[in-house]
């Protein structure tokens, strides 16, 4: 008992002496939750710090994120590449100790967290994800997929919105395979959490179809392992772990107070703190006794060992299966990739169909899903308004007679019907990326981005291969008026860092938006993106081989001026402005003026090109007029200041209206006459 004690309070030292060190961070949840962390991550987390990327590992979700020195004491104290000056440096600049975890910055770290309620979120869909790749790779005697997922949350994580719309759909999915453990210490930042937050938790989870193991002990290991063990042995339905603990436990004077949730505990205290529970070793030292305690290389070798030798079994069995879960997990595209690429994106141009883009999405998803078994789909609740749909989709979950929820067959598919869960789909596929083996993509309404946008956001500071697909993109949207109507939403999207925003023109633009979402999962400069498509139909823009292949240099020209002339001015347009931009041009060729149409489908991708390139589509001295019916600020980087006379913008700086599309464009002046009205003012 006082072995045990000695490992637990390593992790309350380490926490209380780097938070000081720092004079800044959250001390009180580590002190919290180290018996806790102790029970799990000696007794049951299945893992080898000598190589965080063993595909079959358990994975370990920190979504009460502020506590971040519980997991990188963790870390280093079980043996990942995580050493003591690491620790020392928390929360400095370039250290692998940062505020909050964040992905790719230490071993071990399997999602960024501190926005509450998305660790949550994200350990769903590794959990989902989980059950997809064991129907879609075990075999009789085979399961080369077989781990849970582990997550710590705290009442903040349980307050917002994004945690009841995750765990509700965990609940309907009946992830057997995931265990939440709540540090219930009923406190925040404000104080006693009994004047905002009195759910009656276990009963919310009940609803939700969950197991839930009420009142343990959260400072005795031995019961936190029980309880973990009694979760393990339920199949059928996820488990939340309710765990009583006390915020800062042994500090003296400021345990079970919120002046120890996010503020250093002062030299004094921690002397005090380091008498009170008996450690005697100065700040960042750890006596032997407790590093071989809590090392866990040689039971995680001996784990992952055992593993390879049933995957060995497993490819002499079934040696294509294997090739293809090795190629997935090392997130490889099939070899035949460029080369059917090369082929949908000729069978697009040959058939140049005038149609709406999201119907362009959905015929590049069909086609790109023939070589790629990786994909998995879905929508909030709009698949046949996104068209997120495609003829191989097979939901998981499915209400057969013949099928029991939860269990393998029911997660034979790549699909999901996510609900009206906006938020909760965004940050699911985030943890689906995370979790390795499969590409995620979800559709909701442009407009809806609203909902989601923390984990669009979260997505693209971890650099995830999810892709958003977000239709009904502008006021074309028509009768649903000024609620759902985009008009801020692609401005302030393309504001992320790292999210490529694309909003094609017509079908090759879209099939060439989904190429590249795919590839830049892949590639060296690899994020998510958000593919923006409209209701109405498009018209298909006629293209040179030259043309075609430029499309993935995010913007380029795509009509110049008539006969070689020197344009000018030059249109910049997108989307279903591009048609409009290029029937203004011939109405000015008409009057003898020549102009020279850019399709910029992708800002960013854009502004990526090298300097010549852009020079080349945008030459200096010669005007430009952006259209986009949207908000007209962001285009000024492009165009030129407000009051310059050598650009401007046609766009909608207000919100829509309820009426048809069409009668909508002209209201707003998204007309011919006006365009050229427009390009003739900057001449």
């Amino acid at each position: 008992m006082k072995f045990e004690q000695d490992l637990a309070n390593a992790i309350r030292a380490l926490s209380m002496d780097a938070v000081q060190a720092a004079n800044s961070g959250h001390p009180g949840m580590p002190m919290g939750m180290a018996e806790i962390a102790l029970a799990l991550w000696r007794g049951h987390l299945r893992h080898n710090p000598a190589n965080p990327k063993w595909a079959d590992r358990d994975r370990f979700v920190l979504s009460n994120g502020h506590g971040s020195m519980l997991l990188y004491s963790l870390l280093h104290l079980s043996g990942y590449d995580l050493p003591m000056e690491e620790l020392r440096r928390f929360r400095q600049l370039h250290s692998k100790t940062p505020g909050h975890p964040e992905y790719g910055c230490a071993p071990g770290v399997e999602t960024t967290t501190g926005p509450l309620g998305q660790g949550i979120a994200n350990a769903v869909g590794m959990a989902i994800a989980e059950a997809i790749l064991a129907a879609q790779f075990n075999q009789p005697g085979h399961a080369i997929v077989d781990h849970y997922t582990y997550a710590f949350l705290g009442d903040g994580c349980l307050m917002e919105g994004v945690s009841h719309e995750a765990c509700s759909l965990a609940g309907t999915l009946r992830l057997g395979k995931l265990i939440a453990l709540y540090d219930d210490n009923g406190i925040s930042i404000d104080g006693k959490v009994h004047g905002w937050f009195t759910d009656n938790t276990p009963e919310r989870f009940r609803a939700y179809g969950w197991q839930v193991i009420e009142n343990v002990d959260g400072h005795n290991p031995a019961a936190v392992e029980r309880a973990i063990g009694e979760a393990k042995r339920e199949l059928d339905r996820p488990s939340l772990v309710c765990c009583k603990t006390v915020i800062a436990k042994g500090s003296p004077n400021k345990e079970g107070s919120h002046d120890a949730h996010g503020a250093a505990l002062g030299e004094k205290e921690i002397a005090a703190t380091r008498a009170a529970i008996g450690w005697q070793s100065p700040p960042f030292e750890v006596p032997k006794e407790v590093y071989a305690g809590w090392d866990a290389r040689s039971r995680g070798a001996k784990q992952e060992a055992e593993w390879n030798e049933r995957f060995r079994a497993y490819q002499k069995q079934h040696p294509e299966l294997a090739r293809e879960f090795e190629r997935r997990m090392a997130g490889e595209l099939p070899a035949d990739w460029g080369a059917h690429c090369r082929e949908v994106m000729a069978a697009v141009n040959a058939k140049a169909e005038s149609i709406a883009s999201r119907k362009a999405s959905q015929n590049a998803i069909e086609a790109l899903a023939r070589v790629l078994p990786e994909f998995f789909g879905g929508s909030a609740d709009l698949t046949w308004s996104n068209l997120t749909h495609w003829s191989g989709a097979k939901a998981i979950n499915p209400d057969h007679a013949d099928v029991v929820p939860g269990r393998v067959e029911s997660f034979a598919g790549n699909y999901l019907s996510y609900g009206v869960r906006e938020f909760g789909m965004a940050a699911i596929m985030n943890g689906i990326a995370l979790h390795g083996g499969l590409i995620p993509f979800g559709g909701t309404f442009l407009v809806f981005s609203d909902y989601a946008r923390n984990a669009l956001r979260m997505a693209a500071l971890m650099k995830l291969c999810s892709i958003f697909v977000l239709t009904h993109d502008s006021i074309g949207l028509g009768e649903d008026g000024p609620t759902h109507q985009a008009v801020e939403h692609a401005a302030s999207l393309r504001l992320i860092p790292n999210l490529d925003v694309w909003r094609p023109a017509d079908s090759l633009e879209s099939a060439a938006a989904w190429i590249a979402a795919v590839e830049r999962g892949r590639a060296e400069q690899s994020g998510p993106s958000a593919l923006l498509f409209s209701r109405q139909n498009l018209p298909f823009q006629k293209r040179d081989p030259q043309t075609i292949q430029a499309i993935g240099r995010g913007g380029y020209v795509l009509a110049d001026a008539p006969s070689g002339a020197k344009p000018r001015a030059v249109i910049i347009a997108t989307g279903s402005e591009v048609g409009l931009a290029m029937a203004a041009r011939a109405k000015l060729a008409e009057e003898g003026i020549p102009v020279r149409v850019v399709s910029m489908p992708s800002t960013s991708v854009f502004d990526r090109q090298d300097a010549a390139w852009r020079e080349s589509v945008l030459p200096r001295g010669v005007p430009r007029v952006a259209v986009e019916a949207g908000v007209t600020d962001y285009w000024r980087k492009y165009v030129g200041a407000v009051d310059s006379r050598q650009g401007a913008v046609v766009g909608i700086d207000r919100f829509g209206e309820s009426a048809p599309g069409g009668e909508l464009f002209k209201y707003f002046g998204f007309t011919v006459e006006n365009v050229v009205k427009v390009v003739k003012g900057v001449m």
